[in-house]
């Protein structure tokens, strides 16, 4: 028997797929399904969750629901391939992986328990002004030079440890001068973590780094590819189009050429030298233009626009075999959640874990521009196909043919807001094998920490008692 694809019916199944054969519409039955609405003011606060969880999310999106999720107990998924922000002007000049999302979810997870740990935070959340390049570099010059009111409250020995950074960051900058790199809207944290990852040639212990200086070590933030190359994505969308960068693909800038940024260096692989708006604003992504049509696949490229296929973090892999539970994050579906699926081996990883308990997708309130017109059966099929795609391609093993792996393997439970206005096909899902949970709640923009929690408990309770 071939050892890579070993015979379907002697694998392990995991026990969050409950339906892991295509599920038949008589399978299903009004009886075995959980509650599916929570009311409003139910969940006892003093209550702990004692799970641990893995959750794969982008920056923003996952940034406000971080406290639903125990501490020292979760480990955040994150992408590398936003080239949008103020991340861009990092790329563009000096290349790497893209720190911006790593680092607002470091920031957002330091808990100033200490005026100094408040004032680190202060410091490294800090942005310098977007209207005035000159400006900027004024107070990004008071910053190196240790002059700047943000060092108050900074201990001395962790002062010096943070400027020497900064200062090894300028230096990057100005052996790359010939680009002219904008301060404008510059993250404080996103020089410090950047020069982090150049010193140590390690994105790895970068955030380790970050985190020890923060005392976020106790929360493992995972980035989906370890990497010190600029990472590219691209979109197939279903009218023969190709768009190149998350940003474009996102929330592109008006009037922005779509080129192809090259991925060693910071070099531009087609012989562009284009700035992304270091001072862009992420708006109300609802609101925006929708795609021309609609997106059919996302996938890694390299400098001459080639596909390519990395390589997962080990370590994501290895959480997705020892936590209790999986979730997919509230955010933008194809630029923040699939391209931390869309690698090969990350299928199997969820399908068939030992641990995982449910596989849980957090709808978002509103369709964006990448999704605009889909039902939350689209986005469970989106996540289907996609691990599918990337993962092992069907072949015959020892004469039987291995099938991709069905929806319910992959999302067990599907929650939701009363108030979204994205369609729920209730009875399509049920029929998957995908378990819906309504959840009420008074953000209207969007699921709350609170929210999260209560379909935690919901969902956890019901697969306690299943077991």
């Amino acid at each position: 028997m071939d050892s890579l694809h070993p015979k379907l019916h002697v694998e392990p199944i995991s026990r969050a797929s409950s339906v892991f054969d295509f599920p038949r519409h008589d399978r299903v039955r009004p009886s075995a399904t959980i509650k599916t609405d929570t009311a409003p003011g139910t969940l006892d606060s003093r209550n702990q969750i004692e799970h641990s969880f893995i959750v794969i999310s982008g920056g923003s999106g996952g940034n406000a629901i971080c406290n639903s999720f125990p501490r020292a107990r979760t480990s955040y998924v994150l992408p590398v391939s936003d080239d949008g922000g103020s991340s861009s002007e990092i790329i563009r000049v000096i290349g790497g992986p893209s720190i911006g999302d790593i680092r607002s979810r470091l920031i957002r997870l330091i808990s100033a328990s200490t005026p100094d740990v408040e004032a680190i935070r202060n410091l490294l959340a800090y942005r310098l002004p977007a209207d005035s390049d000159r400006e900027a570099r004024e107070i990004w010059r008071e910053i190196i030079e240790g002059d700047s009111a943000l060092w108050t409250g900074i201990p001395a020995d962790r002062k010096e440890l943070i400027r020497g950074f900064l200062v090894y960051f300028e230096n990057e900058i100005l052996k790359r001068s010939h680009r002219r790199f904008a301060f404008a809207n510059g993250s404080i944290g996103n020089f410090f973590l950047s020069a982090c990852q150049l010193f140590f040639r390690s994105l790895p212990s970068a955030i380790f780094q970050f985190s020890a200086l923060t005392g976020t070590t106790q929360d493992r933030i995972l980035p989906i590819l370890v990497t010190n190359h600029t990472v590219t994505i691209a979109a197939d969308l279903d009218n023969s189009k190709r768009i190149i960068g998350q940003c474009n693909i996102s929330h592109p800038v008006g009037g922005q050429e779509v080129v192809l940024e090259g991925l060693e260096d910071g070099e531009d692989g087609n012989g562009h030298n284009s700035p992304l708006n270091v001072a862009f604003v992420k708006s109300s992504e609802h609101t925006a233009e929708a795609l021309e049509g609609r997106i059919e696949r996302v996938y890694y490229i390299n400098a001459h626009g080639n596909e390519i296929y990395p390589h997962p973090n080990p370590e994501v892999l290895s959480s997705l075999g020892q936590q209790d539970y999986l979730v997919y994050s509230c955010g933008s579906l194809w630029t923040s959640i699939i391209p931390c699926l869309a690698l090969r081996g990350v299928a199997t990883s969820i399908a068939r874990s030992p641990s995982l308990r449910a596989k849980i997708l957090l709808l978002n309130i509103h369709n964006d521009r990448e999704t605009a017109g889909y039902t939350a059966l689209d986005y469970v099929q989106a996540i289907t196909s996609t691990l599918n795609r990337h993962d092992l391609t069907p072949r015959t093993a020892g004469g039987i043919i291995r099938p991709l792996y069905p929806a319910s393997a992959f999302v067990t439970h599907l929650v939701y807001m009363s108030h979204t206005s994205i369609e729920i096909p209730t009875l399509a899902l049920t029929a998957m094998g995908v378990h819906c949970v309504r959840i009420y709640g008074s953000n209207k923009s969007g699921f709350g920490a609170n929210d999260v929690r209560q379909a935690l408990e919901q969902i956890i309770a019901s697969t306690s008692t299943a077991d």
